[in-house]
């Protein structure tokens, strides 16, 4: 099929779940059109199926690991970049896109695009999901870090990007280092995971980390980190016994 022919000719800028959820959708509107429109067949059940439903397996570096990653990273801007990653748990496309114009007064980032480079080509996407465009909020430490950083570059005009290396070379510095800090290495959208671990330990609910990551929805977000939420059900009932029978609780204080 064209559309699977087109999406595939570079599946690398896709992650496999996403290709999974194209994959669904696509065989969904097949599926209408074979019940209201007499199409003779879905055409996608003629070929094999792209994507995975789950991510590969997902590891986590604690705040404190990452600190230990930071403080060996010489390069300025570099560090910067990683301490981006980690503490807005925003996608690698998504920091390499970022200009002056993106970063707001309020403290916030606004994401509209996705930085990528294909074939020696600079592309300047559209984001991942509708959901994807948003603004993040980010800590006055990173806000005024930015802010720092973006005034030392001369000549830098409010469109331009302000992360001049490429995602390959994002993944050469997280290896070379993470092996330096002796820490066992992880990938790139691992910060991403690193940075909802956090939160979610944090005690944010799972809409306001949804909105967050720019999921495309709050199911998605759960059905990726409800291993790290393995006591939540049990404090809930806890939570729930305490309105009915607060004497209980008392006597547990006691």
């Amino acid at each position: 099929m064209p559309a699977y022919k087109y999406i595939l000719k570079d599946g690398r800028r896709y992650s496999q779940t996403y290709l999974k959820i194209v994959n669904n959708q696509l065989s969904a509107v097949m599926n209408y059109a074979v019940r209201h429109y007499h199409l003779a067949a879905n055409p996608c059940r003629m070929t094999d199926s792209i994507g995975r439903s789950r991510a590969g397996e997902m590891k986590i570096w604690t705040r404190e690991e990452y600190e230990i990653f930071s403080k060996q990273i010489l390069n300025p801007s570099m560090r910067l970049a990683f301490d981006i990653l980690f503490y807005t748990g925003i996608r690698s496309g998504e920091l390499l896109a970022l200009t002056p114009a993106d970063i707001l007064p309020d403290r916030r980032l606004s994401i509209t695009k996705n930085y990528a480079k294909v074939k020696g080509e600079e592309l300047f996407l559209v984001p991942k999901t509708p959901r994807s465009k948003r603004t993040v909020a980010i800590p006055d430490f990173l806000y005024e870090d930015i802010l720092e950083y973006v005034s030392k570059l001369y000549g830098i005009e409010s469109g331009d990007r302000i992360s001049y290396f490429t995602k390959s070379a994002l993944e050469k510095e997280i290896k070379r280092t993470a092996s330096k800090a002796g820490l066992e290495p992880i990938r790139m959208h691992d910060l991403r995971h690193s940075h909802a671990s956090l939160i979610i330990e944090m005690g944010f609910d799972i809409l306001e980390i949804s909105e967050r990551l720019g999921h495309e929805s709050a199911k998605t977000t759960l059905d990726t980190y409800s291993h790290l939420y393995p006591d939540k059900d049990t404090k809930l009932a806890g939570e729930l016994n305490r309105l009915r029978r607060p004497e209980a609780a008392s006597e547990k204080d006691t």
